[in-house]
């Protein structure tokens, strides 16, 4: 039998990401060193329903976000506490054992790619990107795929 292994999220960032640099043995040819990110985010999805009397109930639930390598960098470049995203990846368990030798465990969600919907600190009243603007860097001309479509 085949296992599938598939998550998706709508959420809204807890904090920035925390980025971590693993640096590796080999080098490039220019002599610099190889390093793997790591960034790590919570994300909080809320569910709303109403309940019998008819009030509405909200339940936020927490998940550890983890990306790697190149989606690491886009996920330090572009997200900020309070964006909205929406989130592709697998579940991953892991356990460890803390400095007091008691078990430790952790379920996380491995981000396979991500799509920014909105953030609560970008103003979106204006078709021009503010000063510092983290989108503006990465996202232009040169890297917007469908920028040399003649309609």
């Amino acid at each position: 039998m085949i296992g599938l292994n598939k998550v998706i999220l709508v959420g809204n960032l807890g904090k920035n990401p925390e980025i971590i640099i693993f640096p590796q043995e080999s080098h490039r040819d220019d002599g610099s060193q190889i390093v793997v990110k790591k960034a790590t985010f919570p994300l909080a999805t809320t569910e709303v329903r109403r309940g019998r009397d008819g009030e509405k109930i909200e339940q936020t639930d927490w998940h550890n976000v983890v990306c790697w390598r190149g989606l690491a960098e886009i996920a330090e470049k572009i997200l900020k506490k309070g964006s909205q995203v929406y989130i592709e990846g697998k579940l991953q368990s892991r356990s460890w054992e803390d400095r007091d030798g008691n078990k430790r465990y952790i379920t996380e969600v491995v981000a396979e790619n991500f799509t920014v919907l909105g953030n609560r600190n970008r103003p979106e009243d204006n078709n021009m990107p503010p000063a510092n603007d983290p989108f503006a860097n990465i996202l232009n001309e040169e890297t917007d795929p469908l920028s040399g479509l003649p309609f």
